[in-house]
């Protein structure tokens, strides 16, 4: 590729953090004006023109704004030592930075007031309004989100809903009409179409699970979370980023399905939480070093077992460490990624089997994947600071990019560390500037009560401090 991608928002004070190859589609930009709409003539020469006016029609009402705000407090931590603040004369005030985003939203329940958009859209934010089509604004509340497929799920307080009808994606193909709608840089509500470029997309580095739709209809800056359409006007995806060397479309655009995105905002709905199904390995790629060490000089593709976890269905299955494992239900697994992909998009109970190389030789073996098992930590166990905040272990993703840590799963909002600053979907990756691996390391740190509780943070692509009071 010519160019290297760069993300919208620069990142922060972790500068070490690696370049997303596929950009998150934010934007903070604001402007309620629509755009001049050109219309055809409706028929030449007794010819009727086509036209995809009358769908339009039918779906905008069920296409929303979404404006977020996060105020995040930034305090020098030398400012918090009193000494310090007598002998430089600082008062003892708090620096505030409030943070702005623009995206777009699908409502899909019109009676429950439910809307999809993606998670980067709302991540961490303490004020979401979502304004209809006809200009009406409403608070929004936050039902769930899923960082690994940034989704996120709201709910609005509204009247007369106008939702989309859901297609089944797995009926896509290449070459498929697709209408993409939202409000690119904040012009106001925007129609661009193309065609459907590829399907089961993944391999893009900054998102976890991978089964993206391609398309090259026009998507930009403020279209995070609106719809992809068939020509029927039904939902097909939720368009989440481009790839693109300069920030704009390039026409390489990536929605997430629809199967997947109601899969997810059912289960968010439900629960608050997404279960996924495992094997119970930890892997690498195949690479030629590693084919040669086993004795495997013609295979250059797979996901080589390091390690099988105890309890899980691939030690009850009876997979071992040095096993390639080179597909799972017939579909091919060309190295670690692929393989984390298949996994996470499969539903927790699901039968597979696991198809691989063992000293050479192709084996099939029948398992079943498990939930995985996450160690959810209560803040108040560890420190009263963190009443009200529950933690688990950062995500794959993270942890696969070498950031170690823990992300706020849950948190109230009357709480004292949400007054501070703190948010849901945080992720905390050190304490007091000492580096986190994990829960653990977490729970030792914070669980020897510290006079100062000072948090590194990844919220989005930035990083910053947080004191917690």
């Amino acid at each position: 590729m010519p160019h290297s991608p760069h993300p919208f928002r620069t990142p922060g004070v972790l500068a070490a953090l690696p370049l997303l190859s596929a950009i998150l589609v934010g934007s903070v930009l604001f402007g309620p004006t629509r755009p001049a709409m050109a219309a055809l003539p409706p028929a030449i020469d007794d010819q009727v023109m086509p036209s995809l006016a009358p769908m339009i029609e039918r779906v905008t009402p069920a296409v929303v704004n979404i404006a977020s705000k996060t105020h995040v407090s930034l305090r020098n931590p030398y400012f918090d030592d009193p000494i310090f603040r007598r002998f430089f004369g600082m008062p003892n005030l708090p620096q505030e930075r409030v943070q702005q985003s623009l995206g777009s939203g699908a409502i899909v329940d019109a009676a429950k007031g439910y809307v999809l958009t993606n998670n980067h859209v709302v991540a961490g934010a303490d004020d979401i309004t979502v304004t209809l089509a006809g200009g009406q604004t409403f608070k929004a509340k936050v039902l769930g989100t899923d960082p690994d497929t940034d989704l996120a799920v709201l709910q609005i307080p509204a009247d007369n809903l106008t939702a989309l009808a859901i297609a089944d994606s797995s009926k896509l193909r290449v070459g498929d009409f697709v209408v993409a709608i939202g409000e690119p840089f904040g012009l106001g509500q925007t129609v661009t179409s193309g065609i459907v470029s590829a399907l089961g997309r993944s391999g893009l580095r900054g998102s976890g699970y991978q089964n993206f739709i391609q398309t090259d209809a026009s998507i930009n800056p403020g279209n995070s979370g609106g719809p992809l359409v068939n020509l029927r006007g039904e939902l097909i995806g939720i368009n989440s980023m481009i790839y693109s060397p300069s920030g704009g479309n390039v026409g390489i655009g990536f929605a997430i399905p629809s199967n997947l995105a109601m899969d997810v905002m059912r289960q968010l709905v439900a629960t608050g939480e997404v279960k996924r199904g495992v094997l119970g390995v930890e892997t690498q790629s195949m690479t030629p070093q590693i084919a040669s060490l086993l004795g495997l000089a013609d295979t250059t593709h797979g996901a080589v077992v390091t390690r099988v976890r105890t309890g899980t269905p691939a030690e009850l299955a009876g997979l071992k460490p040095g096993d390639v494992i080179v597909s799972l239900d017939d579909k091919p697994v060309a190295g670690e990624q692929d393989l984390h992909n298949l996994e996470g998009l499969s539903v927790t109970g699901t039968a597979v089997n696991v198809g691989l190389l063992r000293d050479g030789k192709p084996l099939s073996i029948p398992a079943t994947l498990k939930a995985v098992q996450t160690h959810a930590i209560k803040g108040e166990t560890l420190d009263k600071r963190l009443a009200g905040v529950q933690f688990t272990q950062a995500s794959d993703e993270l942890r696969r990019q070498g950031i170690g840590g823990v992300s706020v799963a849950r948190i109230d909002e009357s709480s004292r560390a949400f007054a501070s600053g703190l948010r849901n979907g945080d992720v905390v990756v050190a304490v007091n500037r000492r580096d986190l691996t994990g829960t653990r390391d977490f729970s030792q740190l914070v669980g020897a009560h510290p006079r100062q509780l000072l948090l590194t943070l990844l919220r989005g692509d930035e990083a910053f401090y947080l004191l917690l009071q």
